[in-house]
């Protein structure tokens, strides 16, 4: 059996074989992000990675997916994060911001499966994720503005390639609120659901990427990544080495039998 995990604000169990399902559980503090939170989501990341998940589903609990920073660490005089800007940014921000650019180095794709609330750092957690669905009842949005603040864990970065510059500055300036149905007409998401209707979703989607070649999928995602932040002559050398390196591979093999063969292929 692969290995689950139960931690003091995250869970891990295994939806189906391969398919890991990760719930953010302090629904009464709406799943900020706390210091043992940040540790559990990076635990989890380093189970999936060794049990070669095929999918990582994301979600949260109660009327959130994640509201963000954990504000009391910033007002609190025994802050465990330290006193000073300095502190604050190296020893919380830059934590957050590191565990999110994980995301897209795992083997897997990641689905975040928002149930509520996603905002601030909650919201740049979604758009970290290689898919997102939303339930029509949740929101999200950036609101960091209001607090004399502006996100700091990629939502500035990569705001902007999800959504346009127009809309990201909007986002961040105005700090407002979005609906799903707002997200998804920005161009942010894979499907929007009914409340009951998320996880199943999420799931589904799940099976399908498991289907589907996994060194591909690796490769893939790596590529999609890589070539964002590079010439298109470096990112079609990339793109060619990427396909050349699955050439022959046993993944490769199993698909052109399966062309050949007129059937599903059967990756392992």
């Amino acid at each position: 059996m692969p290995e689950a995990f139960e931690g003091v604000a995250i869970s891990l169990t295994w939806a189906a074989e391969g398919v890991a399902l990760t719930r953010m559980t302090r629904a009464q503090a709406m799943n900020t992000l706390t210091l043992e939170l940040i540790g559990e989501l990076g635990r989890v990341l380093d189970i999936c990675t060794r049990e070669k998940a095929r999918a990582l589903v994301i979600t949260g609990s109660g009327r959130a997916f994640c509201c963000g920073a954990h504000l009391d660490y910033f007002t609190d005089a025994n802050s465990p994060v330290g006193k000073t800007n300095f502190d604050l940014r190296d020893n919380y921000l830059a934590r957050i911001a590191v565990l999110y650019d994980r995301f897209e180095t795992m083997a897997f794709p990641i689905i975040a499966a928002v149930n509520g609330f996603a905002l601030g750092g909650g919201c740049e957690m979604m758009i970290s994720a290689d898919f997102r669905l939303m339930a029509r009842t949740a929101k999200i949005g950036v609101p960091e503005v209001k607090l004399g603040a502006i996100p700091g864990a990629g939502g500035v970065q990569k705001l902007g390639r999800h959504i346009g510059r127009g809309r990201a500055i909007e986002w961040v300036l105005t700090g407002n609120h979005y609906t799903a149905e707002e997200a998804d007409r920005a161009g942010l998401l894979y499907a929007v659901t009914e409340p009951d209707d998320l996880l199943p979703a999420a799931l589904a989607l799940a099976e399908k990427l498991k289907a589907m070649s996994p060194l591909a999928i690796a490769q893939g995602k790596a590529s999609v990544y890589a070539c964002e932040d590079v010439d298109l002559a470096t990112a079609r050398r990339y793109g060619l080495e990427s396909l050349a390196m699955l050439i022959n591979s046993p993944d490769w093999a199993e698909g052109m039998a399966a062309f050949h063969e007129k059937r599903a292929p059967r990756f392992a």
